[in-house]
C-alpha cells in the first residue's frame, strides 16, 4: 500500500503581521526616500529658503497679484489697459496670466504667508529639477550637486515671486526631455508639445526653449570631430521626430487666449524697448566688474580649460547653448539665470570623473536621514512669520504714503514713481496710476520718455504737471524732484516718511500731523 503524502498545513498569519511582500516594499520606499540623492535634494530646498526668505520686497509681486486676481475672480482674460490714466484704453497682452493666477491663489488661499511658500517651494522645485537633469546627463548624482550650485548662484539675480521662475522649470524639464529622447527612447519628445502648451501662457522664456530646440534640431545633422569639439548626428528616424516635435510645439503655442499676438508679444516687447533697457537696471548689460559676471567669464572659461585639458569631448550642442546663454547674459543681466541653466548640465558632466559614482549599496542613511532632519528644522526655523514679511513689504514699498493718501482724500492725477506703480495699482485701485513696471507699454507712446526727462530733472517740471494736471506727486525720498518740487509755485510737501514723500498742488487737506520727516 503507497502511503498517501499529506503535507502539512502553513501557520496561521499572526494577527497584526505584515506580509512579507509589502515589508520589502516598505523598505525599499524607505531607502530610497533617504538616499544620498534625496539627501542632497532636501538640502538644495534649504538653501533655497536660505536664499528667498528676504525677497519678499520684490516690486512686480504686486502686478501679478492684480492681474492673477482679475483671472481668478471673473474667469476672463483682460485685453486694455485699465491702470493708468496716461494709458487707458491702451490695448495689451497678459502673457503671464496662467502663472499669475498660481501666484494670486497662493495669496487666495495663504495671504502673504502663502505667498511665501510659493517663493520656497517653486524655486525649490526648479532646482532640484536641475539637479535630477544633471544627474542623468553626467551619469554621477554627486557632481550634480556642482551644477545644481551654478545654477542656484546665476539664479539669485532673479529669485522673487514672479513668473519667471515656471517658465525657467519649463526650460529644465524640456533640457531633460530632449536629452531622454536621444539616450533613451525617441517618445520623450512627444512630451514636448504640452509643455509648450503650459509655457507660452506662464512666461515669454518660451522663446528661449525654441532657440535650444532649433539648437539641437540644427545640430543632429552633423557628423564632426575636431579635437575636442565632436558632434554626434542623429539617426535619420530620430531626427525626423526631433523636427516633428518641433513642429508640434510652435503649433501649441496657440494654445492661448489670444492668438498670434498673444506668441508675438515677447518679440514685440523686446522692439518696443527704445528707453526701457536703459532705465530698467535688470535689462541693463552686465556690469562686468559685478561679482555674477566675474563668475559668467569663469565658468566659461573653467568649461574650455576642462574640455582641453582633461581631453574629453565637448558636443557642437553644448558649445551653442553655451553661446546663446552667454551672450543674452553679457546684453542683459537678467539673463545669467539662463546661462546658470544651459550651463550647469555641462559643468557637471566634464567633471563626472572627477569624484567616484553614487554607489546606493553604500548610502548612510541614518546619516542622510539626521542631514534631511536638521534641512527642514533649518527651513522651518528661517521662514519668515507675518510681521517680518509685511516688513518687508514696507521697506520697498509706499505702504504708510498710501494709507496717508486715503487718509488725507487725495484725489486727481497722480505721478507716482516708476517702482511705486505696480503696489499703488494693487494696494490704492480706486486711483489711476501715471506709470508702473510695463516698460513696453509706456515706451510706445512715449509716456516713459518723458517720466525719465522729467525724474532726471532733464526739462521744465512744470511741463510735464502742467500737461497732465499732475494734483499729487508720490515720489521716493532723495530721488532729484523731491528737492526741485519745494521751489515749483503752488506744490508743498504734505508727507514724508523713509521712503516716500507726497506733495500736493494748491490747497489739498492733508490729516493733523501728515507731513513727517
Amino acid at each position: 500500500m503507497t502511503e498517501a503524502l499529506v503535507s502539512s498545513p502553513e501557520p496561521a498569519p499572526r494577527l497584526g503581521a505584515i506580509p512579507e511582500a509589502r515589508l520589502s516594499g516598505v523598505r525599499i520606499v524607505l531607502r530610497g526616500a533617504f538616499s544620498f540623492p534625496v539627501m542632497l535634494s532636501t538640502l538644495l530646498c534649504a538653501l533655497t529658503v536660505l536664499t528667498v526668505r528676504t525677497r519678499f520686497n520684490d516690486p512686480d509681486l504686486w502686478w501679478h497679484l492684480k492681474i492673477g486676481g482679475i483671472v481668478w475672480q471673473t474667469h476672463s482674460f483682460p485685453r486694455f489697459d485699465t491702470f493708468a490714466f496716461t494709458t487707458h484704453g491702451h490695448a495689451w497682452i497678459a502673457h503671464e496670466w496662467l502663472a499669475q493666477t498660481t501666484i494670486y491663489g497662493a495669496w487666495k488661499f495663504g495671504g502673504y504667508t502663502g505667498l511665501m511658500l510659493w517663493l520656497c517651494v517653486v524655486p525649490s522645485i526648479l532646482f532640484v529639477l536641475l539637479y535630477a537633469f544633471c544627474s542623468i546627463y553626467s551619469g554621477n548624482a554627486k557632481v550634480a550637486l556642482i551644477g545644481a550650485l551654478t545654477g542656484w548662484f546665476f539664479a539669485t539675480v532673479g529669485l522673487a515671486i514672479r513668473p519667471l521662475l515656471i517658465g525657467y522649470i519649463c526650460l529644465v524639464l524640456e533640457l531633460l526631455l530632449i536629452h531622454l529622447a536621444r539616450t533613451r527612447n525617441r517618445r520623450w519628445l512627444m512630451a514636448l508639445p504640452p509643455l509648450f502648451a503650459i509655457w507660452v501662457n506662464c512666461h515669454g522664456s518660451f522663446v528661449v526653449g525654441l532657440l535650444v530646440l532649433g539648437a539641437y534640431w540644427g545640430c543632429s545633422f552633423f557628423d564632426l570631430s575636431l579635437g575636442a569639439l565632436v558632434c554626434r548626428r542623429w539617426p535619420s528616424h530620430d531626427r525626423r521626430w526631433l523636427g516633428l516635435a518641433g513642429v508640434f510645439c510652435v503649433a501649441a503655442l496657440f494654445v492661448n487666449p489670444v492668438g498670434i499676438r498673444f506668441v508675438a508679444y515677447p518679440f514685440v516687447f523686446m522692439l518696443n524697448q527704445a528707453h526701457g533697457f536703459s532705465y530698467v537696471d535688470e535689462w541693463k548689460p552686465l556690469d562686468l566688474s559685478e561679482s555674477r559676471a566675474i563668475a559668467l567669464f569663469a565658468v566659461a572659461g573653467l568649461i574650455f580649460l576642462m574640455a582641453l585639458i582633461r581631453r574629453g569631448e565637448f558636443f557642437l550642442e553644448e558649445l551653442v547653448l553655451l553661446a546663446l546663454g552667454f551672450g543674452m547674459a553679457v546684453q542683459h543681466q537678467r539673463m545669467l539665470f539662463v546661462f546658470g541653466i544651459l550651463a550647469a548640465p555641462v559643468v557637471t558632466r566634464l567633471l563626472s570623473g572627477a569624484w567616484e559614482r553614487y554607489d546606493p549599496r553604500r548610502d548612510l542613511r541614518v546619516a542622510n536621514a539626521v542631514l534631511m532632519l536638521a534641512s527642514l528644522a533649518v527651513m522651518f526655523a528661517v521662514f519668515p512669520n507675518r510681521v517680518q514679511l509685511q516688513q518687508q513689504v514696507a521697506k520697498t514699498s509706499p505702504v504708510r504714503a498710501v494709507d496717508f493718501i486715503r487718509r488725507a482724500g487725495l484725489r486727481g492725477p497722480m505721478f507716482n514713481e516708476y517702482d511705486f506703480g505696480f503696489y499703488l495699482i494693487w494696494a490704492l485701485p480706486e486711483q489711476k496710476v501715471f506709470i508702473d513696471g510695463r516698460s513696453d507699454v509706456y515706451d510706445s507712446n512715449g509716456v516713459f520718455d518723458e517720466m525719465a526727462r522729467w525724474a532726471r530733472v532733464q526739462e521744465n517740471p512744470t511741463l510735464l504737471l502742467n500737461r497732465y494736471g499732475i494734483n499729487y506727486c508720490l515720489l521716493r525720498k532723495g530721488t532729484p524732484m523731491t528737492y526741485v518740487l519745494p521751489f515749483l509755485q503752488g506744490w508743498r510737501r504734505v508727507y514724508a516718511d523713509d521712503l516716500a514723500v507726497v506733495f500736493v498742488r494748491g490747497e489739498q487737506a492733508s490729516p493733523p500731523g501728515g507731513v513727517k520727516g
